[in-house]
């Protein structure tokens, strides 16, 4: 999708975040303490992301994962931005900032990925086979 046509689909604050790798405040952005089950899905592509399964309160005011719904969609850079030596979570299809991965999560693999909301579309269990994500209803049975 060209920027010009992204500046029409997406909010301000969602191109921000996605194109110029912004930062939504922290605990003022839409799902960082979202309770309901679903999918979130990249704001741009659509692709399926990460699952309420997978997200726990980190109490940093983001929504946070312990992994990927399929890390094949999931891409990681350094980033040196900030004076801080970070990893940078990209969408593979859209190639959009979605947030960072730290190591000090919960769960086997110790990952805690914090991700803007301005990145993400939920897609509430209930209305998963209606918005053509039907085939991940069988995470919430």
């Amino acid at each position: 999708m060209e920027q010009n046509e992204l500046r029409k689909k997406l909010t301000p604050l969602q191109y921000e975040v996605t194109q110029n790798n912004g930062t939504e405040p922290p605990f003022h952005n839409e799902y960082w303490n979202n309770k309901a089950e679903g999918i979130y899905v990249d704001i741009i592509s659509g692709k399926p992301l990460f699952s309420s399964k997978d997200q726990y309160d980190a109490g940093c005011g983001w929504p946070s994962f312990t992994k990927p719904i399929e890390e094949s969609e999931i891409l990681e850079n350094q980033d040196f931005s900030h004076g801080m030596i970070r990893t940078e979570v990209r969408s593979k299809t859209a190639d959009s900032h979605l947030g960072h991965v730290f190591p000090d999560g919960p769960g086997p693999a110790g990952l805690r990925y914090c991700i803007n909301s301005a990145a993400l579309r939920f897609i509430p269990k209930e209305k998963l086979e209606e918005e053509g994500y039907g085939e991940f209803k069988k995470l919430f049975e």
